[in-house]
């Protein structure tokens, strides 16, 4: 690998940058700086400060063909043209330099509140001229077209939108700073002397503003690329594991020399992502985890360990990826049969999208043995105990390995073989049922799941959970006592949002309900389900609840009765036994008292059907 350091001038990056000589390689992340960012920066070139050094690579190189893609704010026709050099290290300096000081100098962004604005840069002449070693307060950022708006958009502060308005208020554009037009902008400028100054103190030195840049030749080879990309990736902007393995995968010799064309990680991507939109359940699934996926198997079947670590990941060969990226893929579609049949039908219900990655591991390791009655509910056992023993929310990439190394030949029934370290360590405890109050907790969505699969259907529709009537009928987790009723009879906040006091049903179904008390809801469902009271109850009941209790409108008895049932579901699919830690004679929290309580966001959909909203 040989490399040269040259100092490229500002001045002639620009263009190279807007003709397309200069480009970025396709897999590299998008623009992401914020305005504030892009401002110190224009300020660090104004000062004529150092900013760091980039790193290129020169093109044409037989090992190394990235597929180029035109910097954000080039020309349209830069996409046609095949670069010189490819930005490895410096592209969000190098787009918010080439986008603020070149073209129309409007930059898509964010501000501080992450909100997407778009922002054009400008000096303050005057206060440029007033102190030119301090040109913080000099460099200003405004809206893209340039009127400064208060008061709701209202009223306008300050209009520079055009070249007559900027010469009145002394704002400077910055992306004319480089161009000849800048030297016309300032000649209309109407004190003379300051616009002078303002040219020799500020726009001429930024003229010879230089970047220090490492080149790489030519003959640099693929795996001198691919460790420039991990050192890079120890700065500030970190590089995912997915861009740091595209790298590598570029320009592979023995691929090349198979297939006569390269190899784009990208562009395989495109096939999983064509997969995972036949599968909504699967949107929660990325491109690391993919690949997680794919190296599990790959460790798993030739490598020294099973190992689904990222910094492992770095490690896997193209020729062990094509091997075993096709199989997951087709494992995909069996992974979201397997949660449709657990009930479980839109990527916001899933309760680990990393547990996943090991079924989908799982899937390819065991073939069509996995759906064998025995074998799937002893792979369905292991699945509950990683969801409602809440195993996969930290520390994953261990347990993914071990459950790929431990749960095929348990699931067999194999001899000698060990019960897998998820189901050993899942527990799950009374009190838990208590704190498990919104979806943002994995047994939460999981309960809901298995509440759906246990027989239930709505209460007004008499339909099934199914995907088809999931969607169809918007269901979703509601109060059993609403809230208002709730508020107005001094239960516990505890008590009152915990998923004991939760059942799935459709929007229509929880409108109908609304904020009264049981014994009067049901009256009304009695009156519009048109069946038999004793059928409206079977149909209650299978929801785990005390329908007697619930017709009486008595809370205590209710809860009592359901926390038990949801309890031995929960047993049940875990296929161990619960700690019981709650007196059963008290409601009074147990083992959590009503202080540790915490509010979290309350269900929109169950408000409003409270409180008479039914749009």
């Amino acid at each position: 690998m040989g490399f040269q350091t040259p100092q490229h001038p500002l001045k002639e990056l620009l263009p190279r940058i807007a003709r397309g000589e200069i480009q970025l390689p396709d897999f590299q992340r998008g623009y992401v700086w914020d305005e504030e960012r892009i401002r110190s920066l224009l300020v660090t070139i104004a000062h004529g400060h150092p900013l760091g050094v980039v790193m290129t690579l020169q093109t044409g190189n037989d090992q190394v063909r990235f597929k180029p893609r035109p910097i954000e704010g080039a020309d349209d026709e830069a996409a046609e043209i095949e670069p010189a050099l490819l930005v490895l290290d410096g592209q969000q300096r190098l787009t918010s330099l080439s986008q603020a000081l070149w073209g129309d100098g409007v930059i898509d962004t964010h501000d501080a509140r992450k909100k997407v604005v778009r922002r054009r840069f400008f000096f303050d002449i005057a206060q440029a001229v007033k102190d030119p070693h301090n040109l913080d307060e000099a460099v200003k950022s405004l809206p893209g077209d340039g009127v400064l708006r208060e008061n709701f958009d209202r009223d306008v502060v300050l209009d520079v939108s055009t070249r007559e308005k900027q010469l009145e208020h002394g704002y400077f554009p910055v992306n004319l700073a480089y161009r000849d037009s800048g030297t016309d902008w300032l000649f209309g400028y109407a004190d003379g002397d300051v616009a002078r100054t303002f040219l020799n103190t500020v726009i001429t030195p930024m003229k010879s503003y230089t970047i220090p840049s490492i080149e790489l030749d030519r003959q640099t080879t693929k795996e001198a690329v691919a460790t420039v990309f991990e050192k890079v990736n120890q700065g500030g902007m970190k590089l995912t594991v997915f861009e740091l393995l595209t790298a590598k995968f570029a320009g592979d010799a023995d691929y090349y020399r198979a297939t006569g064309t390269d190899f784009r990680l990208k562009d395989d991507w495109d096939k999983t992502a064509e997969v995972i939109r036949k599968y909504p359940v699967l949107q929660g699934l990325d491109e690391t985890e993919f690949l997680q996926a794919v190296m599990l198997l790959a460790s798993n079947h030739k490598y020294r360990a099973t190992t689904a670590r990222k910094d492992d990941i770095l490690d896997l060969r193209l020729s062990d990826y094509l091997d075993w990226a096709d199989e997951v893929r087709k494992a995909m579609g069996w992974v979201a049969g397997f949660l449709a049949a657990e009930h479980i039908h839109i990527d916001g219900d899933v309760p680990y999208p990393t547990q996943l990655v090991p079924l989908a591991a799982l899937r390819v390791l065991m073939g069509e043995d996995i759906d064998i009655h025995g074998i799937r509910s002893r792979v369905r056992q292991w699945y509950w105990c990683g969801v409602l023993g809440e195993l996969y929310s930290s520390a994953t990439e261990n347990r993914m390995a071990r459950d790929v190394e431990q749960v095929p030949a348990w699931a067999r029934g194999e001899e000698r073989a060990v019960v897998p370290r998820t189901v050993e360590d899942a527990n799950f405890v009374e009190s838990r049922l208590h704190s498990l109050k919104t979806r943002n907790a994995a047994a939460y969505k999981g309960i809901h799941a298995l509440l759906m699969a246990h027989d239930t259907k709505d209460w007004l529709h008499h339909q099934p959970f199914d995907r088809a009537h999931y969607l169809e009928l918007a269901v979703d987790i509601h109060h059993i006592f609403p809230k208002k009723w709730c508020l107005a009879h001094d239960i516990d906040p505890e008590l009152r949002e915990s998923i004991v006091n939760k059942t799935p049903l459709a929007r229509k179904t929880n409108q109908l309900v609304g904020g009264v008390s049981p014994a009067d809801y049901m009256r009304k469902l009695d009156a519009r389900a048109k069946i038999t009271t004793d059928e409206l109850d079977a149909i209650v009941a299978a929801h785990q609840i005390d329908v007697a209790a619930l017709r009486a409108g008595d809370f205590e008895s209710f809860f009592t009765h359901r926390r038990e049932a949801l309890l031995r579901l929960v047993e049940s699919a875990m296929g161990k036994r619960a700690a019981r830690d709650i007196d059963q004679d008290s409601l009074d929290g147990g083992a959590e008292s009503p202080a540790a309580f915490v509010p979290e966001p309350d269900d929109p959909v169950d408000d409003a059907a409270e409180y008479g909203v039914t749009g």
